[in-house]
């Protein structure tokens, strides 16, 4: 592939690699975006309580996704990404299927387990693909899409899944994402042409450093400002994956809606509006670091004041309709739910720019891997499942609205990711990315 200014266009190819990957990563996030929907017709066909759902929905799959995670990454880190992901991808198909297949709620704690096996490679593939897709001063916006894609998937994953379910059943939903991952595997195993590993970077070498994976871990560890980007990250999951998971229950039982009008609502505004923030963060990250490296700790630190802010102020609105959209109720509190979505996404594009330029063109899908491992743990595995375990402490107190309050007392949590992302504003870490970015733009230039 031949090297390019950020100036030039990028061209068609590259923009259209890029759309392949947004499209494997909201499928990704389908699947466990879809489960919110399934939590209730879940429960009641298994009998089994809160603390369970939020077992299957979140830790089950969490902690098979973050053992695999980082040799994942350092699998992609070594071998041709492309082919890492259409294996991938063919694996989490059958995977997916078979949890449709689920007779007991024990096999789908099985079946969801296999799926996170899959999935383990897919993003610190596609990110560190990414990375030598895109300049580091394009590279936000492009991160923003990828990291957007999630947002887009829930408004099909939430409302037309909320009606595929309710119509079919659940085990339809699970049919529904798994057939086409069988495409796309094929697509990347026969038409996707692996890019030139390191071309916006300089130094790193042009071989993989010979060290294990626990070396590389741990250097990546020792690494301070790693350290706390990727620490930041995993403890602001921790109430996002909460709030995704159990959000669509909370519009039921709080507000008592349907469950098919509460997760067209939890879908279409919460997406929409994290959709829009995504794009806009990383387009304003793009342009304000440009001139400013510590804007990509800025841009964060304001997205997870105000969303936190929003999101309390959601969660305190009293049960009311304000008005009705084509059929759908629409509660009073959902203003505070669609500003919240978006600025709940503003920390992701600039932590995963910053984060792609603290280490070399060897190292970023390991260090995506290890991001990924944290933020699964703290996000998708203890999230769902402290939530739950606070709605079942809190009934005594709060009776049927013990959900409302276990999701603010976990939202108050994104305290110490500001503080940790306050002391990188600090040490500013940026300083040091400068001299080697002019150097590769320059000698990018040089080469066009």
């Amino acid at each position: 592939m031949k090297k390019q200014t950020g100036s030039r266009p990028l061209g068609w190819r590259i923009h259209g690699f890029l759309a392949l990957l947004v499209v494997t990563y909201a499928g990704s996030f389908m699947g466990r975006q879809i489960m919110s929907v399934m939590i209730e017709p879940i429960k009641q066909e298994f009998d089994v309580s809160d603390a369970a759902m939020g077992l299957i929905s979140g830790l089950a799959f969490a902690v098979v996704y973050a053992f695999l995670g980082l040799p994942a990454g350092r699998l992609s880190d070594r071998h041709i990404r492309t082919r890492v992901l259409a294996i991938s991808l063919g694996l989490w198909a059958f995977a997916t299927l078979l949890c449709g297949f689920a007779i007991s709620f024990w096999m789908l704690i099985f079946a969801r387990m296999l799926v996170a096996a899959a999935e383990a490679p897919v993003t610190p593939t596609s990110l560190s693909l990414i990375s030598d897709l895109y300049p580091p001063h394009r590279r936000s916006l492009a991160i923003s899409c990828f990291t957007g894609a999630p947002t887009l998937s829930s408004i099909i994953g939430l409302s037309l899944g909320a009606w595929v379910i309710d119509t079919y059943g659940w085990r339809t939903g699970f049919y529904a994402i798994g057939t086409p991952l069988i495409l796309m595997s094929l697509i990347f195993g026969l038409l996707i042409k692996e890019p030139t590993r390191g071309q916006w970077d300089s130094g790193g070498g042009t071989e993989p450093p010979r060290e294990s994976l626990i070396q590389a871990a741990l250097k990546l560890l020792r690494n301070k400002d790693c350290f706390m980007l990727i620490g930041a990250s995993a403890i602001t999951t921790f109430s996002a994956f909460s709030f995704a998971m159990w959000n669509t229950t909370f519009l039921v039982r709080s507000h008592e809606l349907s469950l098919q009008h509460a997760g067209i609502l939890a879908g279409i505004v919460t997406g929409l509006a994290a959709a829009i923030g995504s794009l806009f963060s990383g387009w304003l990250t793009d342009r304000l670091s440009a001139h400013n490296r510590a804007w990509l700790v800025r841009i964060p630190i304001i997205g997870h004041v105000v969303a936190t802010a929003a999101m309390i102020a959601y969660f305190l609105t009293p049960a009311g309709i304000a008005f009705d959209l084509a059929g759908v109720p629409i509660p009073s509190a959902m203003i505070w739910c669609a500003i919240s979505g978006f600025f709940t996404v503003f920390w992701v594009a600039p932590s995963f720019n910053l984060l792609s330029q603290l280490v070399s063109q060897w190292q970023r899908a390991t260090a995506f891997a290890l991001q990924t491992v944290f933020t699964t743990l703290c996000g998708v595995g203890l999230g769902p499942l402290v939530t739950g375990a606070l709605s079942d402490a809190l009934i005594p107190y709060a009776g049927e609205e013990s959900l409302r309050y276990a999701l603010i007392i976990v939202s108050i949590t994104v305290i110490i990711p500001v503080l940790m992302l306050w002391s990188l504003l600090r040490t500013k870490p940026w300083l040091h990315l400068g001299r080697n970015t002019a150097t590769a733009e320059t000698a990018s230039s040089q080469a066009h």
